[in-house]
């Protein structure tokens, strides 16, 4: 395959980039008034405005050859048909055939892997409905309140997401919890109020060693038997999502309750797996499957839809044009949604994880730019946080603007409120405030002439920032696959643009490795001295800290 850089529509991009130098994004506006139109995309009631950007059917027309010159067609049938795309580690990448809603086979070495989905959603709908119900108790016959899953990454940041993005459609009757990180403050912090008799655990990994799960998952166990007072309890009160049956019944979870996972479905897209049980467990499997059909319907229309009127790629593309044309290392992900305030961590492991690569397929160094830095908050606190760097600092970033028509409230007057903030700011963002707004401001403000003069430079915005906005009716299950799912296959595009496995992440395992020599030398007070001085001084200044 050749280098990215020397495609024909790389060439004529880096060319075309050149006529936007000086170009403002509200000229366009006022030279097209149905830019809107011609530039944003429907699905449904879904809609994908990319209209406040740098583009022009010339510069859509270039990107999608550069799509079709880096053989995305020939990548997604490759992805569809289960080869085995992530070949760092020789496996397929088939998380689409998890919510897989048409009769299609879906194939991973030559066999159909649709019974064994199917059996696990069955499992979990079997099993979700019994603890909901009561009909399946603790250990002195309590019925469950409080499910803590265990877990970390991509079994933890989806799972999590998704249950406070559904919380409408939850139970009252059950709580869920999500404990992930080592720090004992953590798991202090969940279990302070738990009845052991009534709490549930869910150890989700796929191979049942991941150090910072297991070690949780040890503690959970001790603080149950401790409490309950009989080991037999953990029988009761433990399942297990993952791939080694054997170290799970070891640990005490019955059998029946350990679910299947599959080396083609990545940590960081599982969420419609197994690892979703917190989700069926907290707003029912029924929701749960309307979930999966929203992302089943995205995937459709990824698979079927022509480029130019296709939402993933068209995302895709124009992350493609600012990464790379443009210079652009940062990307806001914005909700207008106190539900999805989780989405932008989310999306920091899902897109930064899968292509945040500085190696291609080829082993040589990618001499381009991958996975820019993503970060985001919930509007409105995004706008009293870090909006002021996005409106007058330096750095040239892209923003995506999220909001939901109808709020899942019935206060009406607060989403009013909430809904104004996005349509202005994305106004804001692109049109700014030139030199004689920021006067005729400062004069309806009362100030006078010397006083306007000097606070002229600061009440300037050169605006020309780009931005995408998404917007759907309500955020329901059946909208929130939809949403996670077309963020998934932007991310594949962006992955098969640049050349990269978007499906391994080799660069999570160094630190990790170091961390285990490290724990053997900080258990006596000698003196470290194997590493460089800093670490060495750290290590040595943190033991005399601790004292004995």
């Amino acid at each position: 395959m050749a280098y990215l850089t020397q495609f024909p529509a790389w060439t004529k991009l880096t060319e075309h980039r050149q006529q936007w130098f000086g170009a403002q994004l509200r000229d366009l506006f006022q030279e097209d008034e149905s830019r809107f139109e011609k530039f944003s995309l429907q699905l449904d009631d879904f809609l994908l405005d990319i209209s406040k950007h740098f583009i022009t059917e010339e510069t859509l027309s270039l990107l999608l050859q550069l799509a079709n010159e880096a053989t995305l067609p020939a990548w997604t049938n490759k992805m569809l048909a289960g080869d085995k795309i992530n070949h760092t580690e020789s496996r397929a990448a088939l998380h689409i055939a998890l919510r897989n809603k048409s009769k299609r086979p879906m194939l991973v070495d030559g066999l159909d892997v649709m019974p064994s989905v199917n059996r696990v959603l069955r499992q979990m709908r079997h099993f979700s409905d019994a603890v909901r119900t009561g009909q399946l108790t603790g250990f002195t016959g309590k019925k469950f309140t409080d499910v803590v899953n265990i877990g970390v990454g991509g079994s933890d940041l989806g799972t999590a997401m998704v249950c406070e993005a559904l919380d409408p459609y939850a139970s009252k009757d059950i709580n869920v919890h999500f404990l992930s990180n080592i720090d004992g403050n953590h798991f202090q912090q969940i279990t302070r109020h738990l009845n052991p008799e009534t709490t549930l655990f869910i150890v989700a990994s796929k191979t049942f060693t991941t150090q910072e799960t297991m070690v949780n998952a040890e503690t959970a166990r001790l603080w149950l038997v401790n409490l309950i007072g009989d080991s037999q309890a953990v029988t009761d009160h433990f399942v297990a999502i993952s791939s080694n049956i054997g170290a799970a019944t070891k640990f005490g979870v019955a059998k029946e309750n350990i679910f299947e996972l599959w080396d083609w479905v990545g940590g960081r897209f599982s969420l419609w797996s197994a690892i979703g049980l917190p989700i069926a467990l907290y707003v029912g499997m029924d929701h749960f499957e309307d979930f999966l059909a929203g992302a089943c319907e995205m995937d459709e229309h990824f698979l079927t839809a022509d480029y130019r009127n296709n939402l993933p790629v068209m995302m895709a593309m124009l992350g493609v044009w600012y990464i790379n044309f443009f210079d652009v290392r940062a990307h806001a992900v914005l909700p207008y949604d106190q539900q999805l305030r989780g989405l932008p961590a989310y999306l920091c492991q899902a897109e930064m994880e899968s292509n945040g690569k500085g190696v291609d397929r080829q082993g040589k160094p990618a001499d381009y730019l991958t996975s820019p830095i993503v970060f985001g908050d919930a509007g409105t606190d995004g706008q009293h946080s870090f909006y002021q760097l996005l409106h007058q600092g330096t750095q040239f970033t892209t923003s995506d603007f999220i909001v939901a028509a109808r709020p899942s409230h019935n206060m009406e007057s607060h989403h009013e409120i909430l809904i104004s903030n996005y349509f202005a700011q994305t106004e804001a963002f692109m049109n700014g405030r030139g030199e004689n707004e920021a006067i005729k401001s400062l004069k309806q403000q009362g100030y006078d002439d010397k006083m306007i003069k000097s606070l002229l430079p600061y009440k300037i915005f050169s605006g020309n920032k780009p931005s995408t906005s998404i917007m759907y009716k309500q955020l329901d299950p059946k909208t929130l696959g939809k949403l996670i799912a077309l963020y998934e296959h932007k991310i594949f595009v962006q992955g098969v643009i640049w050349n990269i496995n978007s499906f391994d992440q080799m660069g999570v395992e160094l630190g990790k490795e170091l961390a285990r020599s490290i724990q053997a030398e900080i258990h006596d007070e000698k003196q470290v001295t194997s590493h460089d001085s800093s670490t060495n001084g750290l290590i040595n200044y943190y033991k005399k800290l601790r004292g004995n």
